[in-house]
């Protein structure tokens, strides 16, 4: 979008830029939780939560947020890391939701530019055991064509046919014996778990109260209503009281439902999907290249985020604990003859160098595949409690918005919904293709930081030691750490390498050869005791280990 020049600064641009870091006081939010009243408490720290509580308070409520693990711990740190309209949603007749999804999926490239890229997709056309062959292709691009004036324009390509070269120039080890040519599209991709972060911090900036580690074990009812909730955190039961209750807590909804109304019937039905890492220089391929899944109805995508190829999803019934969801050796071995089919290259086991699954809270009955289920959300209000449940990442934005109108009614407050123009921290004036073209630490603090990269940079200006990564052969800095514990409210190694890094996702075993020093960092900054630090690290890796031994088939 092009915008004229003005001889006045953007105001929006110019308020959404903050002279200094935001700091997020953890313990001083907790004394907030108990002293004040809120118009809205929010529980549950994924993406929906938090976009519900960044549209509350932009409308000039006054918001609580609290999650029981941490931000983004849940789905929202381990989805496909889309934001997309969906393809999949046309072939089902849902039209509706591929509009709307595009439409959204462009609010999140301008108002989160440092967060959401532009991503080719590309689907190799085969004569034969591909997910295309020439018949079906040509079938498929009418429904491209569809994509594109649904609103997939926005992004600023359209599809196009490539011939043979041009496919094998994208994915140099795909199979080209019975490769005719592909088809490519574009849509984006984000960090899920620093895009829910950043929506968090920027409600937080506007006047929110957050806080994670913060448990809720009861719902606070007067005649009949729910009026708050009893919240454990760091030993201590907190009352946060509130006008009215948003329950955004994604797979685990009916288990908060059921403590406002106990004869409630389930609604939520959680699909598993899982993900497996490998190097690049195994795939080689610079888009996301779709493959087929051996007797799946599935497709598969292999996506590439720096040096390694994120390869996934499934999609599976699940009836374990969602509080322990992890992927099996038998998910990780088919996604890995899929890639083996599709490309000359050897893959197996020891290649895998991370993995994560994770639930969708679908909604709908127990009949059919988890595969046809909309991803449509409702929302319903049970006893002065607002409950959201299903949707899509792509889409969480309007679902806030969606929570907040209702929300709204209950209160008697009339606010328009601001938003759909309102851009993330780190967000205003980023421009991405500058700060690539920058390259190496400028360029990596970019796209993790946006304009905000300035403050991890002053870090590292006052104490140089922190400009050394944490670990060998792998981008993160300590100075992120020292960031992530005074501004994004770390709280633990966990919070820092699974989530506010994505170490623990994309290269599991160095993650745990750097456990140590993020414990010593983060000691250092949230002053605690050795015993502290030494415990958290022996968790973490007895944690990356068991995820290890269930991948490989060690561990029931």
């Amino acid at each position: 979008m092009l915008t004229l020049p003005s001889r006045r600064p953007n105001a929006v641009v110019a308020r959404a830029t903050p002279s200094a870091p935001l700091m997020l006081e953890r313990r001083r939010a907790l004394t907030q939780l108990a002293d004040q009243t809120f118009d809205v408490l929010v529980i549950g720290g994924g993406i929906t939560g938090a976009y519900t509580a960044l549209d509350a308070v932009s409308r000039g409520l006054t918001v609580a947020l609290v999650e029981k693990d941490d931000f983004a711990s849940g789905t929202s740190s381990k989805s496909s890391k889309m934001v997309h309209g969906g393809l999949r949603y046309i072939e089902q007749g849902n039209l509706a939701l591929v509009r709307h999804s595009l439409l959204e999926r462009q609010r999140y490239r301008r108002n989160a530019p440092h967060l959401v890229q532009r991503l080719p997709f590309l689907f190799p056309i085969l004569a034969h055991d591909g997910v295309f062959d020439p018949r079906i292709a040509r079938a498929f691009e009418s429904l491209l064509w569809t994509y594109d004036l649904a609103g997939g324009w926005r992004i600023g390509k359209l599809h196009q046919r490539l011939t043979v070269d041009e496919v094998l120039a994208h994915a140099p080890t795909l199979r080209a014996e019975h490769l005719e040519g592909g088809l490519m599209y574009y849509d984006s991709r984000a960090d899920d778990a620093r895009l829910t972060l950043a929506v968090v911090r920027t409600a937080a900036r506007l006047g929110a109260v957050v806080a994670n580690g913060a448990r809720v074990n009861a719902l606070l009812s007067t005649d009949g209503q729910v009026r708050g909730a009893r919240v454990e955190a760091d030993g201590d039961d907190i009352e946060v009281r509130a006008r009215v209750v948003v329950n955004a807590t994604g797979v685990w909804a009916d288990d908060l439902d059921a403590m406002a109304d106990p004869g409630r019937r389930p609604q939520v039905r959680p699909a598993k999907g899982v993900h497996i890492v490998v190097p690049w220089k195994k795939i080689r391929n610079d888009c996301t290249v779709t493959v087929p899944i051996p007797g799946r109805a599935r497709r598969a995508t292999c996506t590439r985020w720096g040096d390694v190829v994120v390869l996934g999803t499934t999609d599976t019934d699940y009836q374990g604990s969602t509080d322990d969801v992890h992927c099996t050796r038998e998910e990780m071995q088919f996604l890995l003859d899929g890639a083996s089919i599709a490309f000359d290259t050897e893959l197996d086991a020891d290649d895998v160098v991370g993995s994560y699954a994770g639930l969708r809270p679908l909604i709908g009955g127990k009949e059919g595949a988890t595969l046809d289920l909309s991803r449509d959300h409702h929302i319903s209000v049970t006893a002065n409690m607002v409950t959201v449940t299903g949707g899509k990442l792509t889409t969480s934005r309007h679902m806030g918005e969606l929570v907040v109108d209702r929300a709204a009614q209950l209160l008697g407050h009339r606010a328009r919904c601001r938003t759909k123009n309102l851009p993330l921290l780190g967000g205003a004036g980023y421009d991405a293709e500058a700060s690539a073209a920058t390259g190496g630490t400028a360029a990596h603090l970019g796209g993790r930081y946006g304009t905000e990269s300035r403050f991890v940079s002053a870090l590292i200006e006052e104490d140089p030691s922190l400009a050394a990564p944490l670990v060998d052969g792998q981008p993160y800095l300590k100075a992120e750490v020292v960031f992530a514990a005074r501004s994004e409210m770390a709280r633990s190694v966990d919070d820092v390498l699974s989530r506010r890094t994505r170490l623990r996702l994309y290269a599991r075993d160095a993650s745990a050869e750097a456990a140590p020093i993020v414990g010593q960092l983060l000691g250092a900054e949230l002053g605690l005791d050795p015993h502290t630090v030494e415990a958290q690290v022996k968790t973490y890796r007895a944690d990356v280990a068991r995820e290890k031994s269930i991948l490989l088939g060690d561990n029931a």
